[in-house]
């Protein structure tokens, strides 16, 4: 029971085996009572004289021992408790630092909704395990066994009677236990593709509803709801009938043991005192019984959902070392670099892309949808592991530093920006969090901040809103921007950092990304070439392959491919959308 959550207990796991110890103590009061009744009875069956002040001191007994049971019983949730989170701590740390060291590619190919449901749904479950059903399932399964041990002391004819119907009920729960682990993997994998799916459809509605597309959003969204709904019905379907058996059979010791018992009295082979002892003694084991076998259904989960979460933690590691950046310059190097994102054969994405991006240079990645550009500036960040080849920076290959060092060399400014819901400055500041204000002020200013913030009454002191919603796009990549300025790394990938200019803006990204690169190895992707044509040099990619490399004028001679691109990047940048609905010339 304690296999798989027992390393992540760690010197907390005191509190949850005080918390048995305790609530054994609270239940042994709570079962005090009925023995207390005995000796109250007992002088009734034997005609013995009750005496009042007797009863008196039975029925005192029987107070104090309920006040006991409850002020133990409320200790030993304290102490589970107090170890429960505090386990629940751990797993997430040990979570936590686990998919820190994974390629953060691979976290983000997850999705939110399963990321959320690791952190939060599926570790928040164990709660009840931990702070519930080990503590109070044990608890009250050791009475019912010591009980029974006791009833062999008074008679064991009536003992073996009360133990008839155990058999039947334990059948039951074995069966029960049986059909809900086989369903249990199925359950899990529901529930975790209708969370991606819920996330999914909340963040996406305004699309949604922008392109009248609900029916078809609806509909996946309504099929993995009602796949849970199913696989949760199956699987209670299966459990529900041997849930009602064992719960109605096992709580019930005395079901054969009361007309037989009564038989064995009239037959004169039991005394009738030992007979209301035993019965006694079962209504006792009944409510103790019963709660334990509540929690029975829950417990083989335990090890289960343990296992699926070191499932996540145990996923392969980014490689990369401790050692810092020793690079001689700022070189970025890629030899024959093969890459996979499911890392099997026939699925690769690069085949053998070798290209060398000078110090102080300005290379352009430019090609087709899905040519390899962003995969190729995702791996220089190493957001991935390469399957084959290296990549390396001032001759230093990425995987022999850390990431640590790595990012310290590098600014990566992407399409979209996510920025948090605290202060501009603040968002600004992750560029480097050691900056003073006027530092981050300068960096505003640099990456043409300053117009938009000033339309603010709380300017760079305002919050931006979940996912920075106070801001439009072009002003989000400015601020990403700013963070780029301030970090100040010798590497700079832009891609597709353009993506949100308008005409009325262009100027001002410009100047700011004008800002970003200067003296820096910059690699640029970019799907609108005239903002690369200067570069020194523009790699043409296609089909994860360098189809030609060279300077703009250069790549117009030679290479048919570039003048392809070149001429739909020039043809759409010259369209508008005309007043009768259709695209005319400019």
């Amino acid at each position: 029971m304690f296999k798989k959550v027992k390393p992540y207990m760690g010197r907390f796991r005191k509190y949850t085996y005080g918390s048995i110890v305790v609530m054994t103590l609270a239940i042994v009061f709570s079962v005090l009572p009925y023995f207390f009744l005995y000796r109250i009875l007992k002088p009734l069956l034997t005609g013995e004289t009750l005496r009042p002040e007797t009863a008196a001191v039975w029925v005192l007994l029987i107070l104090a021992s309920e006040v006991l049971y409850a002020f133990l019983y409320i200790k030993g949730l304290s102490l589970s408790h107090t170890g429960a989170y505090n386990t629940l701590r751990n797993i997430r740390s040990s979570l936590q630092e686990k998919m820190e060291t994974q390629p953060l590619g691979s976290i983000l190919e997850l999705g939110t909704g399963t990321v959320k449901k690791l952190f939060t749904d599926d570790i928040e479950t164990i709660e009840l395990l931990l702070a519930h059903a080990i503590p109070e399932g044990i608890a009250n399964l050791l009475i019912p066994v010591v009980v029974i041990l006791a009833m062999f002391f008074v008679d064991w004819k009536l003992a073996l009677l009360s133990l008839a119907s155990l058999p039947i009920g334990m059948g039951a729960m074995g069966a029960m236990f049986r059909a809900g682990m086989a369903k249990m993997g199925e359950y899990y994998a529901s529930a975790a593709r209708m969370n991606n799916t819920i996330v999914e459809y909340v963040n996406g509605m305004e699309v949604v509803k922008v392109f009248g597309r609900d029916g078809e959003s609806y509909e996946r969204f309504e099929t993995d709801v009602k796949s849970y709904r199913d696989f949760t019905l199956a699987w209670y379907k299966v459990c529900w009938p041997w849930m009602a058996l064992y719960s109605s059979i096992l709580p019930c010791i005395c079901l054969i043991m009361l007309p037989a018992g009564a038989y064995l009295v009239v037959r004169g082979s039991v005394s009738l005192t030992d007979f209301v002892l035993v019965l006694c003694m079962s209504f006792a084991i009944g409510p103790a019984l019963l709660h334990a076998m509540s929690f029975a259904g829950k417990t083989p989960q335990l090890n289960y959902k343990i296992e699926e979460l070191e499932k996540r933690m145990n996923a392969p590691s980014l490689k990369q070392s401790d050692r810092p950046f020793s690079g001689a310059g700022h070189d970025v190097s890629f030899e024959d670099v093969h890459f996979s994102y499911l890392q099997e054969e026939g699925n690769e994405v690069l085949h053998g892309v070798s290209a060398v991006m000078k110090e102080g240079t300005r290379t352009a990645l430019v090609g087709a949808s899905g040519s390899g550009k962003s995969t190729l500036a995702k791996l220089l960040v190493h957001y991935y592991d390469v399957t084959g080849g290296t990549i390396s920076i001032g001759g230093q290959n990425i995987t022999d530093m850390s990431v640590e060092a790595l990012n310290t060399q590098i600014s990566y400014v992407a399409q979209e920006q996510f920025l948090f819901n605290t202060s501009l400055l603040e968002n600004i500041r992750m560029g480097r969090p050691s900056a003073t204000r006027e530092e981050v002020l300068e960096a505003a200013e640099k990456a043409q901040c300053t117009e938009f913030l000033e339309r603010f009454p709380d300017g760079i002191d305002t919050q931006a809103g979940d996912g920075g919603k106070q801001l439009s796009g072009g002003e989000r990549q400015r601020i990403s921007l700013a963070r780029a300025i301030l970090k100040n790394a010798p590497v700079v990938v832009l891609d597709e950092a353009t993506a949100f200019i308008d005409p009325e803006n262009e100027e001002k990204m410009n100047a700011a990304i004008t800002e970003v690169v200067r003296n820096k190895t910059v690699i640029v992707i970019a799907h609108r070439l005239r903002t690369v044509m200067d570069a020194d040099q523009i790699l043409v990619l296609d089909s994860g392959r360098i189809a030609a490399q060279g300077t703009h004028r250069e790549l117009l001679e030679s290479s048919e491919q570039y003048r392809t691109l070149w001429e739909a990047s020039e043809q759409s940048a010259s369209w508008r959308i005309g007043t009768t609905g259709e695209e005319v010339p400019t």
